[in-house]
């Protein structure tokens, strides 16, 4: 009964039936060995699978995953392998981290048969395809493309933007930036600048997507910005010419002339990264954009600080320099520098600065012209072992029992070279020295000496005057 209830409810399907005769005979369906015409089993087979060429792009279904490899389900009469290296466009990636089981993706197909029979696919190969068509259009419409900083490369970054993107150390910001390696798992926006797919060259540019978004920013910044003005900001990079200043909108830049009034070998001695400065503005270059600063102009001039503390005719102390033919260079100040020409250097005939004075050797000199408008300053040893009122700043030093009632200084015996000069004028070979017989006498000898010493000065002073020029020039260069 329950048979019968049920062959009653489910009948069976019309293609497992058989047909009934006129007569209401039961006519069984007719069974074949082979039904399947004129095809064979094999292009039967073929009919239901894939049909794939190299080059094409297909898609499939992951399957397995392998440290080495990825299989991947097409419909084809085998799977296909992915090898670990055309997973990515990125270097020594683990497979797993790239796809997962069950996922659908795209593949291009490097070949159907390889020596093994295996049907070889790209997965990097397919997502390049791709990418080319999509940063064309981009490129055409004149778009940003964004990604991501895989690797830090020499002269730049690789931003995975589909393929790998090339974007220069020198287009990352608006101004050239020393350390990359912050930037690597960073997502940026950047403008394509170059495409050149024979080449598999992609030159990207970020510093052009910056400039492009921040111009109204940026000419609002510098329409509000007066040279003159003082300004504080900080110190965002040291190069050899110079140093970048973060001016809160903008960067300006501060060249190593304008860092100190002393001289700079290296902008890294006066400045570093992060160092919060006041500067002044110079110039505002509206259509390059570009912020000229000066650091040295929120300081104290020391030229000016030593005009308005000094005056000609005092004594002050210093340390030798530099020598020269025509002389030697004392340093007299903290950055100021005055020339004691070759004249002003003994009260005997000199040849030459060394037989005076040595470099590093500190002595009593006195100022006998101070040129502030050319920054100038003339000095004498000789005039100083004479005696004169010392500068202010020494006469606490050695206290009231080496100045005379009038202030002057009576302390100083004159230098070790000096001292030394005057001993060989006064031996036998002073004597010898100055073209004299041998019974002239010390004070005949010194006399003989300085008329010498005289009769040079005009023929050496324009020289001087010349050479000190040039000397100061080369110095301010």
């Amino acid at each position: 009964m329950t048979d019968t209830a049920t062959a009653v409810l489910d009948p069976p399907a019309p293609s497992e039936m058989g047909t009934f005769a006129e007569d209401g005979s039961y006519i069984p369906r007719q069974i074949v060995e082979d039904d399947l015409g004129d095809i064979s089993l094999d292009d039967a087979y073929a009919s239901t699978m894939v049909v794939v060429e190299d080059g094409q792009i297909v898609e499939g279904t992951v399957v397995r995953i392998d440290k080495e490899e990825v299989l991947l389900d097409i419909g084809y009469k085998s799977e296909g392998v992915i090898p670990a290296r055309e997973l990515s466009i990125r270097h020594d990636v683990d497979p797993g981290d790239v796809v997962a089981m069950g996922e659908a993706i795209e593949a291009l197909v490097i070949t159907r048969e390889d020596k093994e029979g295996r049907l070889v696919l790209s997965k990097k190969r397919a997502q390049y395809e791709r990418a080319w068509g999509r940063i064309e259009e981009q490129r055409e419409a004149n778009e940003a493309v964004k990604g991501m900083v895989i690797e830090v490369v020499k002269g730049g970054l690789i931003v995975d933007i589909g393929l790998r993107g090339f974007l220069p150390a020198s287009l990352v910001e608006l101004r050239r930036v020393r350390d990359l390696q912050p930037y690597v798992g960073r997502e940026l926006d950047a403008k394509i600048i170059e495409l050149d797919k024979n080449r598999n060259n992609v030159v990207l540019s970020r510093r052009a997507w910056l400039e492009e978004t921040q111009r109204e920013q940026r000419e609002a910044f510098l329409d509000n910005l007066r040279p003159g003005e003082i300004r504080s900001g900080v110190v965002s990079s040291v190069v050899n010419f110079g140093a970048f200043v973060d001016l809160g909108g903008m960067d300006g830049l501060v060249h190593v002339s304008e860092l100190s009034w002393k001289h700079v070998d290296h902008p890294s001695a006066v400045v570093s990264a992060g160092d919060r400065i006041d500067v002044q503005v110079l110039e505002v270059d509206l259509d390059r954009e570009r912020i000229s600063l000066s650091l040295k102009a929120t300081q104290q001039d020391p030229w000016q600080e030593f005009a308005a503390s000094h005056r000609v005719g005092e004594l002050v102390y210093g340390r030798i320099t530099k020598l020269v033919p025509f002389g030697s260079f004392v340093q007299v100040g903290d950055g100021i520098e005055g020339l004691v020409h070759i004249s002003e250097m003994s009260a005997h005939h000199v040849e030459l600065p060394e037989q005076v004075v040595t470099p590093g050797e500190e002595l009593w000199v006195k100022i006998i012209d101070l040129d502030l408008q050319r920054r100038r300053i003339s000095l004498s040893i000789k005039q100083a072992a004479e005696g004169g009122v010392v500068a202010a700043e020494y006469q606490e030093h050695f206290g009231d029992h080496a100045y005379d009632e009038e202030g002057n200084y009576i302390g100083t015996t004159g230098s070790e070279g000096q001292q030394a000069w005057e001993d060989f004028f006064s031996s036998e070979a002073g004597t010898e020295y100055t073209g004299d017989d041998e019974t002239a006498t010390g004070d005949e000898n010194e006399s003989a000496g300085a008329e010498a010493a005289a009769d040079e000065t005009a023929d050496v002073e324009a020289t001087a005057e010349e050479a000190v020029d040039a000397e100061a020039t080369a110095d301010e260069t």
